[in-house]
């Protein structure tokens, strides 16, 4: 495929309000797939938030939001990304549904708990990385905190991602820090990111919005301000290739000597 239409869409994430969590995604997917849309990414937990007091009862739910999604991509020809609660015992998983016009391409359970804010009390932690093979071709999955850990992306590199979806609820005050992780891991690994992220205030939290889309070279093809809204880029797979022709990143490696 030369090149895909990719959009992030990014929201105020109400809380333990699922009903109205999926009825503004529902609508914003008719919205960007109306726009030539192609890969969607949605923020991370977008269907509850990080409603800890009732977290496990809100997973519940999950399955049946899953089953939703993957009739809204079939309907709409969409390849859709975005995180949700999934029921584990006593604790929940961070967990990636990518819907893929219709079919469960893959399953990705956030690895890298973000202590500071209590995750890993209410969380389980996955243990496996996801390279899912769809119909827009090889797409790899991080969840938010994963962007501090390159290794995880770079082993999703050397699988042969192109592009890299990242879900994320990434607060106002550490803004800076995510956008030049994103940026980073755009550009030691030559891929495509694209990433999106809660915006307004979110229980006490402050989320800055700014979901954007970088290509392999580190640029900024599309952003968000602060709003509620979708943002939509174009992936020129061709000038990605060309990018790694030019400079050889990968075959200079010397993994031998680290």
């Amino acid at each position: 495929m030369n090149s895909i239409q990719a959009a992030a869409i990014q929201f105020n994430v109400k809380q333990g309000d699922v009903d109205a969590n999926r009825d503004y995604v529902r609508a914003a997917l008719k919205r960007v797939a109306e726009q030539g849309a192609q890969l969607v990414v949605l923020p991370e937990m977008w269907s509850t938030g990080f409603a800890y007091k009732n977290l496990n009862e809100l997973a519940l739910r999950t399955a049946g939001i899953v089953e939703e999604l993957l009739a809204l991509s079939q309907e709409l020809k969409l390849v859709i990304v975005g995180s949700m609660p999934e029921p584990n015992g006593d604790k929940v998983f961070n967990t990636v549904y990518l819907a893929d016009n219709g079919r469960l391409a893959g399953v990705y359970r956030k690895i890298h708990l973000f202590s500071l804010l209590g995750e890993d009390r209410a969380f389980s932690g996955g243990n496996q990385w996801l390279l899912a093979e769809t119909s827009l071709g090889k797409i790899g999955v991080i969840i938010c905190y994963d962007l501090r850990f390159p290794e995880l992306t770079r082993r999703l590199a050397l699988e042969g991602a192109r592009i890299i979806c990242v879900p994320v609820q990434w607060p106002k005050p550490r803004e800076e820090h995510w956008r030049t992780l994103l940026r980073a891991r755009a550009m030691e690994n030559q891929l495509f990111v694209v990433s999106s992220n809660a915006c307004g205030l979110v229980g006490k939290l402050d989320f800055p919005g700014l979901s954007v889309i970088i290509n392999a070279k580190g640029d900024v093809l599309a952003e968000l301000g602060e709003q509620q809204g979708e943002v939509i880029a174009r992936l020129d797979m061709q000038s990605l290739d060309d990018w790694r022709a030019q400079i050889p990143c990968f075959n200079d490696r010397k993994p031998e000597c680290y």
